[in-house]
């Protein structure tokens, strides 16, 4: 499974996620191909995604890993609707674009 956290992580200039996987490296380096990240954003055994990405990495079928933080500004960007990451035409969207190279397990 892959998972993201909402976008708190501030650094250079920028606010992250992180998107890993709960299996393997593998499936995490084909999901993050997939959508495009480039590998320089791997760092040992995540990927740095920043916040404009956050929508469409959701979009293209990561889950939204509720690591227990406060909630995020609504005005924050990125968070898509209720702070939950894509809204669910947005989830559809992308897993009719991203679908075809990338499938859940």
């Amino acid at each position: 499974m892959i998972l993201v956290d909402p976008p708190t992580w501030p650094g250079w200039g920028r606010t992250w996620s992180h998107l890993v996987s709960d299996s393997s490296l593998a499936e995490l380096h084909e999901f993050a191909q997939c959508v495009g990240l480039p590998r320089r954003l791997f760092d040992e055994d995540h990927y740095d995604v920043p916040v404009e990405r956050y929508d469409e990495v959701v979009a293209a079928g990561a889950d939204v890993l509720d690591i227990g933080l406060a909630p995020t500004p609504p005005e924050h960007p990125g968070q898509g609707q209720n702070g939950r990451g894509a809204s669910q035409q947005q989830r559809a969207q992308g897993q009719q674009a991203f679908g075809r190279c990338w499938q859940r397990a």
